[in-house]
């Protein structure tokens, strides 16, 4: 790649023209540039010079495009081999820069499977989020963890496959609720053999498999010989795993015959606003939907939108076989060859005109619809809340970014701090951050010092990698959980790092500690109140509740894990397996600590190798 860059004083299409002597047909990616050099825009070209060159015209650009090219003091290009490596780049680095013109997906999360593990002679079915490591059968994408969850249930309903972990499966002496509830075949007690319950696996899995039907004869033949043969009981029990299943395939919203497997992909905008909705067809049953809302680069159109809501979606996550969209992208045959490519498969992306993938679109385009105008809703019912704290707490402009900060621990143990984040869309969970408190030379209970180094840790950090403010990063306003003592040891620790300029403000519970009683502190100011039934109060109590919800589901999972941490867990190349055999052979880590070296070679599962490394651990002179 060739990288060309150079500084201007003026701004504008003169600026961009005087790139063009420099540029060749080359396919790349552009950057253009403010006269700060923050990143205006990224884009990518089959031939740079003829794309570079319809920015150079001074009339007949959109009002966006106009706006983007006026603000242009720089441009910055890399070449590539191909047009395909273009476009990947071009999104990798959208994703890196977030350029405020450009369309940006700001929802990454990874989406969960379901695992049928092979690591065990009786394989259990469980979630599985993340990367696919373990030995085993995926299935997936499910939209959401719900997707999931109700999927699982039915599974267990029909096929009786347990979810328990291996080491519960181990320690069974007798069977468990689920088995009483006929939702396991009890294979920790020896109710039902390896073989049959290897049958009922492969059944699951050819259902995952969208294969219900082979399922359905296999489940009524079993019944009618059970019945023939005058085995009443398991014939009344296969009969309701028969049910079940029917009962589950009757319950699906979504069944698509002549699909089996497709991202159905809809867009829908209003009033500058975009909503993309996502539904999973896999097996010919509907896995799920997940709505998204894109920024839209200053007012992109639906081509475009489109086009980058796949290249930033599909990045870190395997494509389908097949593309169903409700808008038309620019590049779609581009796209395809990038996505099967990395697929390793052939991916059609399409945009369907009749029949059954046209039906799939057009109900994916519905809940992007009513999605849309629920999010218009409560964005509407958010900035009133937020115009009437900016008029409460005296601030210049509503915030667009409030950072709620709470600590959690027991009498200094386990503690924990915890950040959460809301503004004009509500919650922003993706921005959540938890601090494990380090302070050796903390008093056990001191919450002056937990929350001195909670902000110093999170204040340094913004003041490194972003001094400048330019992020989005940096709050409007603080609230902090506490009164006059805590707003002050707070405003001397922001003038400290020299960042006292931004609000906060000290929530205390007030009189009898009464929830609708609290009292408000800035320093040096007089607290005041709010009246009861204030929608701003509720606010603000919705805010500090979700503060502490985090701060202690926090401090309760690092409690959970020092419960169950021993010496084991520092001892390198150990982890839960090897730790399991160790504890199953040896009885406690003390054992294992004191075991000889030829005790250690004889644990299954351990090497010689490992052995001496964890001999070698405990006997370190």
């Amino acid at each position: 790649m060739v990288e060309k860059k150079r500084p201007a004083a003026q701004t504008g299409h003169t600026v961009i023209q005087s790139y063009l002597k420099t540029l060749d047909g080359s396919p790349g990616v552009y950057r253009m540039l403010d006269e700060k050099g923050a990143v205006l825009y990224v884009g990518k070209a089959r031939n740079l010079k003829a794309r570079v060159s319809s920015y150079s015209r001074p009339t007949g650009h959109s009002p966006r495009i106009a706006r983007m090219i006026s603000e242009t003091a720089s441009m910055m290009f890399l070449t590539t081999g191909t047009e395909t490596e273009a476009l990947l780049l071009e999104q990798n680095l959208i994703k890196q820069l977030k350029p405020r013109y450009n369309v940006l997906l700001r929802d990454d999360k990874s989406f969960p499977n379901i695992l049928v593990s092979k690591e065990h002679s009786f394989p259990q079915i469980k979630k599985h989020r993340g990367a696919k490591k373990e030995k085993g059968d995926y299935f997936g994408p499910f939209a959401s963890a719900g997707a999931v969850n109700r999927t699982l249930n039915q599974l267990q309903k029909v096929f009786l496959l347990r979810n328990c972990s291996d080491s519960t499966f181990d320690s069974r002496t007798r069977p468990c609720l689920l088995y009483q509830i006929k939702r396991c075949s009890g294979p920790c007690v020896g109710l039902i053999s390896e073989e049959e319950y290897d049958g009922l696996v492969q059944d699951a899995e050819r259902f995952l498999k969208g294969r219900t039907t082979k399922v359905q004869e296999t489940l009524a033949a079993e019944m009618q010989n059970a019945s023939d043969a005058m085995e009443f009981e398991r014939a009344a029990a296969l009969r309701d795993r028969l049910r079940a299943l029917t009962f589950v395939q009757g319950n699906q919203t979504i069944n698509p015959s002549g699909v089996s497997e497709a991202d159905v992909i809809a867009l829908h905008m209003e009033g500058g606003q975009a909503c993309v909705q996502v539904f999973f067809i896999r097996a010919n049953q509907n896995w799920g939907n997940r709505d998204y809302y894109p920024r839209t680069g200053a007012g992109a159109g639906a081509g475009e939108i489109m086009q980058a809501f796949i290249g930033q979606f599909y990045d870190g996550k395997e494509p389908p076989r097949s593309i169903l969209l409700s808008d038309a992208i620019e590049d779609a045959d581009l796209m395809a060859g990038a996505l099967s490519e990395k697929l390793g498969r052939k991916v059609e992306i399409s945009v369907p005109r009749r029949g059954e993938k046209l039906e799939l679109v057009a109900g994916a385009l519905r809940n992007a619809r009513e999605s849309l105008a629920r999010k218009m809703s409560e964005t509407a019912t958010q900035t009133k809340l937020l115009n009437g704290l900016a008029e409460a707490f005296g601030l210049d402009a509503p915030p667009q970014r409030i950072e709620v900060y709470d600590n959690s621990h027991i009498q200094g143990a386990h503690a924990v701090g915890g950040m959460i984040v809301a503004g004009q869309e509500g919650f922003n969970k993706s921005q959540y951050r938890k601090f494990n408190i380090k302070g050796e030379e903390l008093t056990p209970g001191d919450d002056f010092g937990m929350m001195k180094e909670v902000l110093t840790r999170r204040f340094k950090r913004l003041l490194k990698e972003d001094p400048d403010r330019e992020s989005g990063t940096w709050p409007d306003l603080l609230l902090i959980d506490g009164g006059a003592g805590q707003v002050s040891a707070v405003h001397e620790i922001m003038a400290e790092l020299g960042v006292e300029d931004i609000p906060m403000v000290g929530v205390a519970k007030g009189v009898d500690r009464d929830h609708g009683k609290e009292e408000f502190y800035r320093f040096r100011e007089r607290p005041f109140a709010l009246r009861r039934g204030d929608p701003v109060l509720y606010f603000i109590q919705r805010l500090r509740d979700e503060a502490h919800r985090f701060a202690i589901g926090a401090h309760r999972q690092k409690r959970s894990k020092a419960v169950g941490a021993t010496p084991l867990d520092d001892v390198p190349g150990v982890g839960a397996t090897r730790k399991r055999a160790l504890l199953s052979h040896f009885g406690s880590a003390k054992a294992v600590s004191r075991a000889a070296l030829s005790d250690l070679k004889a644990v299954d599962g351990i090497s010689d190798n490992m052995a001496e490394t964890i001999y070698n651990y405990f006997h370190a002179s």
